[in-house]
């Protein structure tokens, strides 16, 4: 059964291969371009699936343990084929089809700055690209503490729906930057708009529907004041009363601490994906604090801090002020609780991350 699992899975992927590169290939024929990016192109696209397969059998298998040298040739490999496009535009910066593929590589890699810096490559050769435009947007708010689409790159996603009125993954970001502003009803307008293009009765479908269900929710009971949200309660109360988290600094930690060094404070789901759920940012300076994290400080309407029963509490102080955990950060662990705990988490800021 394995076997015919893998065989089919194969067979899936290079379908999948054929009809995405083959016009990619087809334009850039006509276009002049050299035959060697292409082979780079496809040689990103089978590393990176196959990669993925690879960490699934090493990760899901506890014999596995013995093929970890192959993880690491995978992932060397994926580098390695990086390298080799950045260099051919170095060589050939004009490229916009070699930026896109770069950025969207790169958003694989789970590396959204340095995706975000392609995307605006494409854009300055590009201006209308509608994909680069989703792109940086995407890239942007993954970058973000906060994970808040606003500004710069809300801007983007409103001129690429207007270029391209249907631009599913533009007009599923632009209604999740209206809900996380608080524009409840222009939300669910938002989603309505993408719903007629979807497949019916699937899961996007169905997950699209949930979610302009929940938008009209809060928009049927947005209160209009400030003194009206202090004297309304919730049946959910998490979003009013949040998760209290208590943040210190270990006093061996306490020389590794400079001026601007930014504070996260973030709740993870126990068993799920690694984005957190809530997380506030805040300035270093500021600690011993004291957070509260609610269902407000998600980036995504159906992951929110209420969702899952249970968290992974932390926190971590960047020197660089990057939302991605890099070498020489400092953080600490509060464990695992109750999503409606009322007792305060404690976090101890006491490790040094790799």
């Amino acid at each position: 059964m394995k076997t015919f699992f893998y065989i089919a899975a194969a067979v899936m992927i290079a379908v999948a291969l054929v009809l995405l590169l083959l016009p990619l290939l087809r334009h850039g024929r006509q276009s002049g371009r050299p035959r060697s990016l292409f082979v780079l192109m496809l040689c990103i696209a089978l590393v990176v699936p196959v990669g993925a397969a690879l960490l699934y059998r090493q990760i899901g298998t506890p014999t596995a343990l013995d093929g970890v040298p192959t993880q690491a040739q995978t992932i060397t490999d994926v580098n390695k084929a990086l390298d080799q496009l950045r260099a051919h535009l170095s060589s050939q910066p004009n490229d916009v089809q070699g930026w896109l593929l770069l950025a969207q590589a790169e958003m694989e890699m789970q590396q959204p700055e340095e995706a975000r810096r392609a995307f605006e490559q494409a854009l300055k050769l590009s201006p209308d690209n509608t994909s680069a435009m989703v792109g940086w947007a995407q890239a942007d708010s993954t970058a973000s503490a906060d994970h808040h689409i606003s500004g710069h790159a809300r801007e983007l996603l409103e001129r690429a729906v207007k270029l391209e009125p249907n631009n599913q993954r533009g007009l599923w970001l632009l209604g999740i930057s209206d809900f996380q502003q608080g524009r409840f009803a222009e939300a669910a307008s938002t989603w309505r708009t993408l719903q007629p293009m979807l497949e019916p009765g699937s899961n996007v479908a169905q997950a699209v529907a949930q979610q302009i269900t929940l938008a009209d929710a809060r928009a049927g009971n947005t209160p209009t004041s400030a003194s009206s949200t202090s004297s309304t309660s919730s049946p959910n109360a998490n979003q009013d009363s949040g998760l209290q988290v208590k943040v210190t600094l270990a006093p061996a930690l306490k020389t590794k601490l400079t001026a601007g060094d930014t504070l996260f404070v973030y709740a993870k789901a126990e068993k799920g994906p690694p984005m957190p759920l809530a997380v506030a940012k805040l300035d270093a300076s500021q600690l011993p604090a004291t957070v509260t994290l609610t269902d407000a400080m998600s980036m995504l309407p159906s992951m929110k801090l209420s969702s899952v029963p249970r968290v992974v509490v932390g926190a971590r102080i960047s020197h660089s002020g990057n939302a991605i955990a890099q070498a020489g950060d400092l953080e600490g662990n509060g464990g695992t609780v109750d999503v409606d705990s009322k007792a305060p988490v404690n976090v101890v800021i006491d490790k040094v991350h790799d």
